[in-house]
């Protein structure tokens, strides 16, 4: 149970702080913090939990990710309905809390989108659902590498946080445009279910596509990081 409450914690983490900064601060008059701001928050949450329930519960944080690791033979299938549903309950707490919050202000209207992700034109670029299938999918498939190789156990020891944070950062430098960045169907459920209307249509697809990276980056890194004989 203290493995599943830190997941649930965790992912409140990654949601209010990552989704947050989109709601509240990215197009703040004067010194929103934008794009940019936005990615480095959402790798912060992740490196800052990793740090504080890393060695509690492994800080997946993520469905993708949990099933990637047991894909990957580092994670115990008899967790990961647990894990899933910690994860995917403390993403739609924050979601909540979030929205407490953002409905504090008179001209809030979630007409905006709520920090949901989505393709066509509810993609912020209005990139299509082929283009954001393949990118949630790359993207998710380079997350699960980079986790699987910084904490193999031949990587460098206490360094893995920063990777796995740094490389969550760039990846939501690249694709925010095409998607506004999921690579996490607990992230991508925490906020559609607030937004409502085209979110939760759309949401299929940042359940589908990151599992479906997740597996093939599990998969890539049993092949590529297997240890010499």
């Amino acid at each position: 149970m203290k493995q599943y409450g830190a997941e649930f914690l965790g992912t409140f983490w990654l949601v209010l702080g990552g989704c947050g900064s989109a709601v509240l601060a990215a197009a703040f008059p004067g010194v929103g913090i934008g794009l940019l701001g936005v990615s480095l928050a959402f790798g912060l949450t992740v490196l800052t939990m990793a740090y504080a329930i890393g060695h509690i519960s492994g800080c997946h944080l993520n469905p993708a990710v949990s099933i990637g690791l047991w894909a990957g033979d580092r994670f115990s299938a008899n967790k990961l309905v647990p894990y899933i549903v910690s994860q995917v309950l403390g993403g739609i707490a924050a979601g909540g809390v979030l929205y407490i919050i953002a409905s504090g202000k008179a001209d809030f209207n979630l007409s905006a989108g709520f920090a949901s992700n989505g393709y066509g034109i509810h993609s912020p670029g209005g990139y299509s659902l082929l283009a954001a299938l393949v990118c949630e999918v790359v993207m998710t498939m380079m997350f699960l590498l980079i986790i699987l190789g910084a904490t193999d156990k031949r990587a460098p020891q206490g360094f893995a946080p920063l990777a796995i944070g740094l490389g969550l950062t760039l990846i939501h430098l690249i694709s925010i445009p095409v998607t506004n960045t999921s690579v996490n169907p607990a992230r991508s459920t925490a906020v559609a279910l607030f937004a409502g209307d085209w979110a939760l249509a759309q949401l299929w697809l940042f359940w589908v596509a990151p599992i479906v990276g997740a597996l093939i980056g599990a998969v890539v890194y049993r092949f590529i990081g297997k240890a010499e004989d």
